[in-house]
């Protein structure tokens, strides 16, 4: 098994800035890739950004430029910066672990963009 362990939620102004992490323990060897999913109220999850062991990352559309993923591998610990947030960036943020096609995820950590 896989524990992820979100942190770094909250509230924010809108062109604001936060960063979020995740920490795996467990059963983490064979992990190849880590990531960030969101979730806003009444829509589906959706990827927000990946990166791989190899340091491969994707991000989606709407927060390329704005959000930047990386991994410290010491730590095992992927972070999230997120810059330039919006309201449309509300939503309920999930870590996400990929480990020989199976998914495990954290419980979430709410980000709320608003004035």
């Amino acid at each position: 098994q896989v524990q992820l362990v979100e942190s770094g939620g909250g509230l924010v102004q809108p062109g604001g800035s936060l960063r979020l992490s995740c920490q795996a323990s467990g059963s983490i060897i064979g992990i190849n890739a880590m990531g960030w999913y969101r979730q806003a109220l009444g829509k589906q999850r959706e990827l927000v950004a990946r990166i791989t062991m190899e340091r491969t990352t994707k991000y989606a559309d709407s927060v390329k430029g704005r959000f930047t993923i990386s991994r410290d591998r010491t730590k095992n610990t992927v972070y999230l910066q997120m810059n330039s947030l919006s309201p449309d960036d509300t939503a309920v943020y999930y870590c996400n672990a990929e480990k020989y096609g199976v998914h495990y995820w954290g419980e979430g950590t709410l980000v709320t963009v608003s004035s």
